[in-house]
């Protein structure tokens, strides 16, 4: 069973994200040089953009100032993280692998530069790949964007391939986990979405030099591929043996945390629609797989609507065993694998935005944002939708900056986990749609 697993899981990975896949820069082959490597003048570490270039080359300035990547290493030594590696019991949390795989650019000894050094936190390399046969033409230029990836450099801007590397740590695989147990510890819950997390922090511009050397930037598509890769992730990982079982436990992070941290005197249970449990249920967190479905119905209607069955499959078998859990579990994983690839070579125009965005609405009036996972990101979804707007002309500017005010009710609704309140975020929602032309 074991091998059997590893294997579907392979060939669903393969299918989600093609056949020039590139490992992780955690996983590749390549050494990791440092980030003082980057830091010339005339390379990534100039103080102010450069008018005539292809990149603004103050990059490095960017990520130590602006960036939080930056400062990850430097959390692990702060005593609210003693505290949770002192009650995991292992070690110092900025020794800890637990910790550095996810805080810090930890590639084995061997893969480490003479520069390099793990203090820098989540650096460089770390998201862009070990610089070791890619740095010398990557700086002078002489080499394409494709002989650089051939060379080791990471595709970060390949919506699913960004995907898998930012939820690597913001989600975690099977590989690097953030369980239950380490959040029962004090860490924090994650959240993600990758078109929204990938303007929070930028360090690049997606101009004319870009889209030739690159291709062009679509928020819808990154919106949609960052949903299916979560889910996919996700599924991976409750399919592996290891990884997605505790003792006689599921893994429980892969489930819906307020499902059961919540008061034990509000009897506040309602009906999930399309979901099928009953009260006293835990239920997997289905929130990216909830966001795919809206984005997969301008692909194909029929295979959105498989979509959502399968994940009602998934939540009804789950009360039956591991065995039934697990084969609902991959036919799910092999739809929204197959998928992936088909929202990303698709364009998305004003009207399949805004059915989207009504897609969002009836959720909210069925009562599918009961649970505060699937408002959280039905609330990043709103805000990709408003760009999308702006982008194909629906709204103006000025509609756009005035809507986003009207949208920031639903930020309001969802800011506190523990005070959510599906009325007022619907209410919002409600509010949003009926301004919108």
């Amino acid at each position: 069973m074991i091998r059997f697993v590893l294997v579907f899981s392979l060939l669903m990975t393969s299918a989600a994200f093609g056949d020039d896949h590139h490992p992780l820069p955690i996983e590749g082959t390549t050494k990791h040089m440092g980030v003082a490597t980057c830091a010339s003048s005339t390379c990534h570490g100039a103080t102010q953009a450069f008018r005539d270039s292809n990149v603004n080359q103050n990059e490095l300035s960017v990520w130590q100032n602006e960036d939080p990547h930056a400062n990850a290493y430097k959390i692990l030594l702060d005593p609210a993280s003693e505290a949770i590696a002192s009650k995991l019991g292992i070690g110092p949390a900025h020794e800890a692998d637990m910790c550095l795989d996810c805080h810090a650019d930890n590639v084995p000894e061997s893969a480490r530069g003479e520069k390099f050094t793990i203090t820098e936190g989540v650096g460089c390399e770390a998201c862009h790949g070990g610089a070791e046969n890619y740095l010398s033409s990557h700086a002078t230029g002489s080499a394409t964007h494709a002989e650089n990836l051939e060379a080791g450099l990471y595709p970060t801007e390949d919506p699913s391939q960004r995907a898998e590397l930012c939820l690597s740590c913001h989600q975690g695989n099977k590989n690097q986990m953030i369980t239950h147990r380490i959040m029962g510890a004090g860490h924090p819950r994650l959240q993600f979405e990758l078109d929204n997390f990938t303007w929070m922090h930028p360090h690049f511009e997606v101009d004319e030099d870009y889209v030739e050397r690159k291709g062009p930037y679509d928020g819808a598509v990154n919106w949609g591929v960052g949903q299916g890769v979560a889910a996919i992730t996700q599924l991976e990982t409750l399919l592996d043996d290891q990884a997605g079982w505790n003792g006689i436990f599921p893994e429980l992070v892969l489930f819906d945390c307020h499902a059961c941290h919540r008061s034990m005197f509000k009897t506040q249970w309602v009906p999930r629609p399309s979901t099928g449990l009953g009260p006293g249920v835990v239920r997997y967190n289905d929130a990216s797989l909830l966001m795919v479905r809206h984005v997969a119905a301008h692909v194909d209607a029929a295979a959105a609507e498989a979509i959502a069955q399968q994940t009602r499959d998934l939540h009804g078998a789950m009360r039956k065993g591991r065995a039934e859990t697990e084969q609902a579990a991959r036919r799910l994983l092999e739809s929204v694998s197959a998928m992936v690839p088909r929202l990303e070579d698709t364009e998305f125009d004003s009207s399949a935005i805004r059915a989207m965005f009504e897609g969002l609405v009836k959720d909210g009036a069925r009562g599918e944002f009961r649970d505060y996972a699937a408002a959280e990101q039905a609330a990043l979804a709103v805000d990709t939708v408003l760009i999308a707007f702006e982008d194909n002309g629906v709204i103006s500017a000025e509609e756009g900056e005035r809507l986003r005010q009207e949208a920031s009710a639903l930020y309001d609704a969802t800011r506190s986990e523990d005070d959510y309140r599906q009325s007022e975020f619907v209410a919002a929602l409600k509010k949003l749609s009926a301004a919108v032309p």
